[in-house]
């Protein structure tokens, strides 16, 4: 069954929205050139009036180690998702969270780097020269389904109501991780595409 991350989120009204779906996890975005820049301070004014389920996920691009730790523990962080040029001994510091590592690969040679990291699953994004994700580019989805033999896979770049299922039958990940692709401006969601998207994920799994 592919589980369902809603990524960028900002505000307590896209959460609540996002939770009544019953999605799997939430993903708050702590890069602060990021358009979905959540502060942790904003984070923690609403954090305790989302219910245990779904996870919520803190998404970090190439910070300290202290700060990821202060931040997880201000905000009551589920897991970790790294997004930039963290090493595998980074992500092998945080041992006590559920650890999400990015790869952006372009051949299969690529792949091989994944090899080097223990961690709880691999999220597969559309590389970008410029952005970090979230540049709303589709993920090579080929390469997606080879990276999911090294480990349960996430599948982000780009995935929106219109390609999900097809992005479903063609890489079958553990879950589906949309952001830009749901959003009526950066870092706002639009509520009724989110809808539209958990129902084509969970009419896909359905007819699988």
């Amino acid at each position: 069954m592919t589980r369902i991350k809603i990524c960028g989120i900002t505000n307590f009204k896209d959460a609540l929205a996002a939770v009544s779906l019953e999605v799997d996890a939430l993903g708050f975005v702590f890069y602060p050139k990021s358009p979905r820049y959540i502060s942790p301070e904003n984070l923690r004014q609403f954090r305790g009036q989302i219910p245990a389920s779904p996870l919520c996920i803190g998404v970090f691009v190439n910070e300290r180690k202290e700060r990821v730790l202060q931040i997880a523990q201000q905000c009551q962080l589920d897991g970790l998702q790294f997004h930039g040029n963290e090493s595998p001994k980074y992500c092998s510091y945080f041992s006590q969270y559920k650890v999400i590592k990015a790869f952006s690969p372009k051949t299969r040679s690529d792949l091989e780097r994944i090899k080097r990291y223990r961690i709880q699953a691999i999220l597969v994004d559309a590389s970008d020269p410029l952005h970090f994700g979230g540049s709303g580019r589709k993920a090579d989805w080929h390469l997606a389904r080879e990276a999911k033999k090294l480990g349960p896979l996430v599948l982000a770049g780009g995935l929106n109501v219109t390609n999900v299922q097809e992005a479903i039958r063609i890489v079958s990940p553990y879950a589906g991780d949309a952001s830009s692709g749901l959003e009526i401006i950066p870092g706002v969601k639009d509520h009724e595409q989110m809808k539209r998207f958990v129902e084509k994920v969970r009419e896909k799994i359905s007819k699988s």
